[in-house]
């Protein structure tokens, strides 16, 4: 039984407080009532979330909170008191991040990015705004265009940094974003090639064309994929029309469909573009 985790364990017995459920090794936690369902049954098998009480009793619920354990999440602060600052976290007991654990003094109403760990002296959950001290830097198993989790943790002069797969600090740089980020997002994006001194940069765009590498083209061939090989723009477009459909100036719009004409990837017509058979 993992405090902080999902785990699945077996309903083993009721009493007035809710259901009793066991792990392989026969350990007990309570499901209260309020998460205990019509049809729960003895012997049945349950996913619950593993965490103290503010009695510090483990107990579990059916409730999924928006951190667990090993992960990092953008969290709101509710309270700052003499422990430290209390986020929402989804659950009935408020995560803390106690002040030797914030990287900058937190204030209630504001939301940081944080690290849900087990504490090992007080063997409670608690979260930490020093992110860094929780990102790997080693055994980087990634590989060239493929697709990650990230949290976007911060911007900076080249781009923006993000968290990818709760794992490894990675950087989208600016001119190859089309569309509004903002701290704390979850997103999908795609690793570009990797480099020789271990640092992992990504793209929000998956590459329609290995051989496009141009971050506008694979923007427009993924919308025009997206749109069931059609999109209804081309160079005699206005400006605004190009701006509000792909996030373009019309001059950097015609660059780039100029460049996929060439390389015999779309068709310009008078009423947009044409995704070619090849």
């Amino acid at each position: 039984m993992i405090l902080g985790k999902i785990n699945t364990l077996t309903a083993n017995r009721t009493t007035d407080n809710g259901f009793y459920l066991i792990d392989e090794k026969e350990n007990e936690v309570l499901l209260p009532n309020k998460y205990v369902s019509d049809t729960l049954k003895i012997g049945d098998s349950i996913a619950v979330f593993v965490y103290k009480d503010s009695e510090d009793r483990i107990v579990a619920t059916t409730a999924t909170p928006t951190i667990k354990r090993h992960e990092f999440a953008y969290l709101k602060v509710k309270d700052v008191n003499k422990y430290g600052a209390f986020l929402d976290w989804g659950l009935d007991k408020d995560l803390l991040v106690p002040f030797f654990e914030q990287k900058q003094k937190m204030e209630a109403g504001k939301s940081y990015v944080v690290y849900l760990y087990l504490d090992q002296e007080t063997d409670r959950l608690v979260a930490s705004s020093k992110i860094d001290d929780f990102i790997e830097d080693e055994d980087i198993d990634l590989e060239e265009d493929q697709e990650v989790d990230i949290i976007i943790t911060k911007k900076t002069d080249l781009g923006y940094k993000v968290i990818i797969d709760h794992l490894f600090e990675g950087l989208i740089y600016h001119n190859e974003i089309f569309k509004p980020i903002t701290i704390g997002a979850s997103l999908k994006a795609y690793v570009k090639p990797l480099r020789e001194d271990g640092k992992i940069d990504l793209i929000l765009q998956k590459s329609g064309y290995k051989n496009v590498n141009e971050p506008n083209s694979i923007l427009i061939l993924d919308k025009i994929k997206a749109n069931n090989g059609f999109l209804g723009l081309n160079d005699k477009s206005s400006p605004e029309t190009i701006y509000n459909e792909v996030g373009l100036s019309k001059k950097a719009f015609k660059k780039a469909i100029g460049g996929l004409y060439k390389q015999k990837l779309i068709l310009i017509e008078k009423n947009g573009l044409y995704l070619t058979k090849s």
